[in-house]
């Protein structure tokens, strides 16, 4: 009877613990890397620098070869990963005092209103966490700590926003550069030739410390992004210069994290996307190959950036996913994962679920068309293989219409080399109206949409470091 008593002991206790682990709710890793180009890691094929990490995360799980930042810049894409929209609808397209990206003491950030993917995570009972650049704003009032992260440790710009240049020299005109935690600066001009190792310490500490319950964690990297800096480990290890050293040292990182998922028994339990914001810059030794131009632009080298999705038991293995894929899905896929409601407000993703699920399925963006947007201009929309561009780059920022549209099969010509529009006429005509609707709704140039919303603004904005007196 005892002996029949302890087995019913045992069952149950293992059923149980088989229910929690089926019914746990799934971690979500965003390692999202800074002006990474398409070509540069092995799987989307690199030469120059090794990424074994990286490659097997696409072994291991789905490779997307359309997978879209919303921007040719930081800002912008980064807040269509934390809100679900095109940069225009919040008015985070540039930082309202003509430049196209946040710089340290602007008035303007991600409004607080917005829902962030953080917060979507939040109401399900998530531990959230955001190490590294943060980039949508630096007054107390968008700090990450007000939009649905937990903590924060990082510098909240760009890595070349201080005094530290490539040279190694300090200019004393320029603000220094903060790192903080969470709202508080610890350091000033931090040495960021260890800002990845530390990074990575900081991700494997707040992972340990959730074992027991659901994380968001959001690693947004400060490289490749220039003035580049590796380690001693990786210092002159790479064929590709430092440019190519701070890549597989963002290698390690990935494989120090993924490596630490095993050993805590949370892998399964995992899901890991790792991408980049914009487009790579050639002068600073990065590869878009096989797409045309680089960051900043709205070809398809400033806007189609590396996306992998790692989920063991979620994703299977050795997939290849073409269809048109976003920065703004990433919060409507994840809160129906996770039994979230979408924010109030209007978003301008969607649930992937269904292709992720099976790669053959069509994309959403087929029928409302995905928008390349460069500042606050819309020159030109995707849907399917086909895509329409009605304008170009001006100078200083602008956008300049063009006397004819250009349209171009990507399946055929990533390259953007052979405009066929006049073989395509009824091609045009089904994409034009999404770039006339996208101007009246959500903005274009210098005429908001129709439904565009406020940025975040504060009146007498600090910087959140002094130069020396």
């Amino acid at each position: 009877m005892r002996s029949l008593l302890a087995c019913l002991v045992v069952f149950a206790v293992t059923f149980s613990s088989a229910a929690v682990a089926q019914e746990r709710l799934p971690n979500l890793i965003i390692i999202n890397c800074d002006d990474l180009g398409y070509g540069d890691v092995g799987c989307y094929g690199s030469t120059k620098q090794k990424t074994p990490n990286i490659d097997r995360l696409a072994a291991e799980g789905m490779k997307l070869t359309s997978f879209y930042s919303t921007s040719g810049v930081c800002t912008p894409s980064r807040t269509s990963l934390m809100t679900g929209c095109y940069p225009r609808r919040v008015s985070m397209h540039t930082n309202g005092v003509g430049y196209w990206v946040l710089f340290p003491g602007n008035a303007r950030g991600l409004h607080p209103d917005e829902t962030t993917i953080a917060e979507v995570a939040k109401s399900k009972g998530y531990a959230t966490m955001c190490i590294g650049k943060w980039h949508l704003g630096d007054q107390p009032a968008f700090l990450p700590t007000k939009q649905g992260f937990d903590h924060y440790f990082g510098i909240p710009f760009s890595n070349d926003m201080g005094q530290l240049r490539a040279d190694g020299k300090m200019d004393n005109t320029r603000l220094p550069t903060p790192l903080m935690r969470d709202e508080t600066v610890i350091e000033q001009e931090p040495d960021q030739t260890h800002l990845t190792r530390r990074y990575t310490n900081e991700a494997v500490s707040f992972m340990e410390k959730n074992v027991d319950r659901p994380f968001f964690l959001y690693l947004p990297h400060a490289f490749p992004h220039w003035p580049h800096y590796a380690s001693e480990k990786f210092k002159g290890k790479s064929a590709n210069g430092v440019y190519g050293d701070c890549i597989e040292e963002v290698d390690w990182s990935t494989g120090i994290i993924t490596r630490a998922l095993v050993d805590m028994g949370l892998d399964r339990h995992t899901i890991v996307l790792f991408t980049s914001d914009n487009g790579g810059v050639f002068r600073h030794g990065a590869s878009n190959a096989p797409l045309k131009a680089g960051k900043a632009t709205s070809f398809e080298g400033g806007h189609r950036v590396p996306g992998i999705l790692w989920a063991p038991g979620r994703i299977k293995a050795g997939q290849v996913g073409d269809k048109i894929v976003t920065m703004m899905d990433i919060l409507p896929t994840f809160a129906a994962t996770i039994g979230a409601p979408l924010p109030e407000r209007k978003i301008d993703g969607y649930d992937q679920r269904p292709l992720l699920n099976d790669p053959s399925a069509r994309s959403p963006y087929d029928e409302s068309g995905y928008l390349y947007y460069f500042e606050g201009y819309v020159q030109a929309v995707r849907s399917g293989a086909w895509k329409l561009r009605v304008a170009k780059d001006g100078p200083k920022q602008t956008s300049v219409e063009l006397d004819r549209p250009e349209l171009y099969n990507l399946d055929q010509d990533p390259g953007e080399s052979t405009n066929v529009a006049d073989q395509n006429p009824e091609i045009i005509a089904r994409l034009l109206p999404m770039i006339e609707k996208a101007r009246h709704e959500i903005g274009h140039g210098d005429k908001d949409g129709t439904e565009q919303r406020k940025p975040g603004l504060v009146d007498n904005p600090t910087p959140l470091t002094r130069r020396a007196s």
